[in-house]
């Protein structure tokens, strides 16, 4: 049986705030020992409220912040918090909430995706632009954004690139930070849909990040829910939203409002209900 595409054991993260006059420092537990395993080309989610600690596990999984303790494994190999190896680093790749903001605005489309080619791999000019060309096209882009600057495109466009580039140096896994929150419903159908299909054809897998229960109902394979640092439930998708078992999961749920048309009734019928 082949290993685990990612392997996270008794995973801590600690901060300590800075103390002051007659103020002793405090050390803020912001994740509590989190275990799981993911298989190549299924979905994780990991769903709870601001502040539940689920950005602070993407930082800790993506290698760009260490953890206090615990173990990270990557296709099958401990990760040295401390000195993570550049092939290791190109295991895994990021795609944030605001792409704008983790692209640069001074470089072409183009150059933004054949980057991480240059500086990876000894691939020739022409190669690295053939390779972006054929990403762009992957991503529901075309050949006429390859010279466009980040600021000519929509917000929708501009994540497509950011998965574009997410995929160029072909990553076990990559960690979605909440990818559609700043986007349109109808864009984020769009790019939902894309991260299917993208997952199909290449055998991807995610670990998305979200706050949103509709998205992750439509993405997730499972389902782990944090609060205050700690995973409270970890299942799968049917499984946690039919019957979920821990209490903060069941309020968290009972705060979601549905989207089903039926729902929607109930909810106008109710408010049409109270007295004027």
């Amino acid at each position: 049986m082949a290993a685990p595409v990612l392997e996270v054991r008794n995973l801590k993260r600690d901060y300590v705030s800075s103390g002051g006059f007659l103020r002793p420092a405090k050390v803020v537990h912001a994740v509590k020992g989190v275990n799981f395993t993911l298989e190549k080309g299924k979905t994780l989610a990991v769903v709870g409220e601001s502040g539940c600690g689920k950005s602070t596990l993407a930082r800790m999984i993506t290698l760009i912040d260490p953890p206090t303790s615990g173990e990270i494994l990557i296709d099958g190999e401990a990760v040295d918090a401390r000195h993570v190896t550049h092939q290791m680093r190109q295991k895994v790749q990021i795609v944030f909430q605001n792409p704008y903001g983790s692209l640069n605005p001074r470089q072409k489309i183009g150059d933004v995706l054949a980057e991480p080619l240059m500086l990876n791999t000894k691939m020739s000019a022409a190669d690295r632009r053939d390779k972006a060309m054929a990403m762009l096209v992957k991503v529901g882009l075309g050949p006429e954004h390859f010279n466009r600057y980040p600021h000519m495109f929509s917000g929708g466009q501009r994540q497509r690139v950011a998965i574009a580039r997410a995929l160029m140096l072909n990553p076990s896994f990559l960690v979605l930070d909440e990818p559609v929150s700043a986007l349109d419903l109808s864009v984020q159908a769009q790019i939902l849909n894309l991260l299917k299909d993208l997952q199909d054809e290449f055998g991807l897998t995610y670990v998305f990040i979200s706050h949103d229960l509709s998205v992750v109902r439509y993405i997730a394979d499972e389902v782990m829910v944090m609060y205050f640092g700690d995973v409270v439930e970890h299942g799968s998708r049917d499984a946690v939203f039919q019957n979920p078992q821990h209490e903060y999961t069941q309020t968290l749920f009972a705060a979601t409002p549905r989207s089903d048309v039926d729902s929607i009734r109930r909810r106008l019928a109710a408010k049409a209900a109270i007295p004027a």
